[in-house]
C-alpha cells in the first residue's frame, strides 16, 4: 500500500497547514473537508460502481477532485486522520431517517480518541453540516442553517444521533416538523474492511433504494447547504431555502461546476440527465 499523500489531501481541502492530533485540528480538518468535498452518488447512475480500496478512493476525490458519498469520504477521512497522528476506526450505522422497518447497515463514519475521550466524526452524511461531536449521552450541536443534532445513549452497547430542523436543510430527508428525529444509531462494534465492503455493495447495488435510483450530490457551504437530487436545486441557507428545476444538459454541467465544483464530460452530463426524473 502506497503512503497517504498528506500534502495532495490538504491542498485538496484547502487547509494549508497540517492540524494538530487534537479536538481542534480534528474540527479544522473536518469542517475543511466538508466545504470541500461534495457528498454524491453520481457514479451509480453513471454505471461505474462504488470502489472503496484507498488508492481507487485517493484517486477519485483527491486527485480527480471529485465527491463521493460515506464509504469514500470516510474512509478517506480515516486515513487523513491517521497520516495526521489521529487514533481512529470506522464504525457502521443504520440510517433511520424516513425508516419504516430496522434499517441495515448502509452508512460508515469515524469514531476518534483524543486524550481518552471518544469522538464521532463523519465527513460522509449528506445534507446539513454536523461536526465532531464527545461520544456523551445528551451531547449536542446546532448548525448555522438551523439544524440540531444530538446523541442519545440506548442501551450499554447502542448510540442513536438525533436531529431536529426543517426538512429542506436535511437534504429533504425528514417530516415536515423540527421534532427530534432518528438520523442512525450505532455501537463500538470493530469493524473490518470486509464489513465496508459488504455494506458498500449492498448500498451501491440494492435495486430501489435512494442511491441506486436517484442522482444526487451536495455541498456544505459556510452558512448552509446546497443539494441536487436528479434535476431539483435546492440553496439552504440564512434561514431561507430557495429551490428551482434544472431545465437542460447545459444547465445541469453549469449547476454541478459551481455548486459542487464537479468536472463532468458532456457525455457523463447527457446520461445523468436524462436518465433522471424530472
Amino acid at each position: 500500500m502506497q503512503p497517504f499523500d498528506l500534502p495532495a489531501y490538504l491542498e485538496r481541502i484547502a487547509l494549508p497547514y497540517a492540524p494538530a492530533a487534537d479536538a481542534a485540528g480534528l474540527a479544522a480538518v473536518h469542517r475543511a473537508h466538508r466545504l470541500a468535498i461534495p457528498f454524491e452518488n453520481l457514479d451509480i447512475p453513471l454505471g461505474v460502481g462504488i470502489h472503496i480500496d484507498p488508492a481507487s478512493i485517493f484517486a477519485k476525490l483527491v486527485t480527480g477532485r471529485r465527491g463521493g458519498y460515506c464509504f469514500e469520504q470516510n474512509s478517506l477521512f480515516l486515513d487523513a486522520l491517521r497520516a495526521l497522528g489521529f487514533t481512529t476506526r470506522p464504525l457502521l450505522a443504520r440510517v433511520w431517517l424516513m425508516a419504516e422497518t430496522t434499517p441495515p447497515l448502509t452508512h460508515t463514519f469515524n469514531l476518534v480518541t483524543i486524550d481518552g475521550r471518544a469522538w464521532i466524526a463523519d465527513a460522509g452524511f449528506g445534507g446539513s453540516f454536523s461536526p465532531p461531536m464527545l461520544l456523551d449521552d445528551g451531547a449536542a450541536h446546532s448548525a448555522p442553517d438551523g439544524t440540531a443534532h444530538r446523541l442519545i445513549r440506548l442501551d450499554d452497547r447502542a448510540w442513536m444521533l438525533e436531529r431536529a430542523g426543517d426538512s429542506g436543510p436535511t437534504d429533504g430527508r425528514s417530516m415536515p416538523t423540527r421534532d427530534w428525529q432518528r438520523q442512525y444509531s450505532f455501537t463500538l462494534d470493530s469493524v473490518e474492511s470486509v464489513d465496508l465492503e459488504l455494506s458498500n455493495h449492498w448500498t451501491s447495488t440494492r435495486p430501489g433504494t435512494r442511491f441506486t435510483t436517484l442522482a444526487i450530490a451536495s455541498r456544505v457551504t459556510e452558512n448552509g447547504f446546497v443539494s441536487l437530487v436528479d434535476r431539483q436545486l435546492s440553496e439552504h441557507g440564512g434561514g431561507e431555502s430557495r429551490h428551482r428545476t434544472i431545465a437542460s444538459p447545459g444547465e445541469y454541467r453549469a449547476v454541478l461546476a459551481q455548486h459542487m465544483g464537479l468536472a463532468l464530460s458532456d457525455a457523463q452530463v447527457e446520461h445523468l440527465f436524462h436518465g433522471m426524473q424530472s
